[in-house]
């Protein structure tokens, strides 16, 4: 494990990992001619043009965080991905290892990341979790963030989509008020750990807090499903659908990067579906 650690050189990586990217401002990348100035994407994907470059670390070799790794590299960080048997029990996140990170991205297991959540926290590490099934222990963390004055920001889904289904879901909630009767279904891949999804949850939470109603969740678990989540809001009269379906985990990846840039020099605890218009 220590040798994962000391043969990574972040400063050689960042250097390798924009020359890749872009080449040069006047550059030829192998997408063919690329304007730094002018052309904000990296083979039709976008880059970071703005702020710092980040030195971060990926907890989590599952299909999202593989892609956060993707993701983060195409916008030009530096990166390296630690899986679950580098890291047991979060013993590889001391705050001697962690001294040249910047931030943390976990996409782990509700089991691993309260530990994860721990570590990097008292390290005065910026995080930001994809991870969900933790959030009992919400106010918890919340007062370890704001003791240890670092970054945090968390996620119940990081798609831009699913935040504006939050909005539509807060603004629709009040016609249960007018004898409509609510549901959440959810769907996901069979290898997925909680049920029901986060997502789901905050779907839930929302509706509450703006109608008073709790809402009962269905979950469903099959196949490869990348995640869909619907509300259905019933009456006698008509049926009102309010449906997200992710068609790939990119969106998720994309919006977990964009997150550590937001991030990137503030203090505070954060949900993202408040800050995501901001990132």
């Amino acid at each position: 494990m220590d040798e994962l650690w000391e043969e990574y050189d972040f400063g050689r990586v960042r250097l390798e990992s924009c020359h890749k990217s872009l080449k040069n401002r006047s550059g030829f990348g192998r997408c063919g001619s690329l304007s730094y100035a002018a052309a904000p994407f990296f083979c039709g994907y976008p880059v970071n043009l703005e702020g710092s470059f980040v030195n971060i670390l990926i907890l989590g070799r599952g299909k999202t965080g593989s892609l956060v790794a993707q993701v983060a590299r195409q916008r030009g960080h530096a990166m390296t991905l630690l899986g679950a048997a580098d890291n047991a029990q979060a013993a590889a996140l001391t705050a001697g290892k962690l001294a040249q990170v910047d931030a943390v991205v976990d996409f782990t297991t509700p089991e691993a990341v309260r530990g994860n959540i721990e570590a990097c926290v008292d390290a005065g590490k910026n995080m930001v979790v994809g991870t969900t099934g933790w959030y009992g222990d919400l106010e918890r963390v919340r007062q370890q963030v704001e003791k240890r004055q670092t970054g945090f920001l968390y996620g119940a889904n990081f798609s831009i989509g699913i935040n504006l289904l939050f909005e539509a879901a807060q603004t629709a909630a009040g016609i249960l008020q007018h004898q409509y009767l609510g549901r959440i279904f959810e769907r996901h891949h069979a290898q997925k750990k909680d049920a029901p999804s986060g997502t789901a949850v905050t779907l839930q939470k929302i509706i509450r807090d703006a109608s008073g109603v709790e809402v009962e969740i269905t979950s469903f678990r099959e196949g490869d499903v990348v995640g869909m989540h619907e509300v259905v809001l019933d009456s006698p009269n008509d049926t009102i659908y309010l449906c997200h379906d992710s068609k790939s985990r990119r969106g998720f990846a994309e919006g977990a990067v964009r997150a550590v840039e937001w991030l990137a020099g503030k203090k505070g605890f954060f949900d993202f579906k408040d800050v995501w218009r901001e990132t």
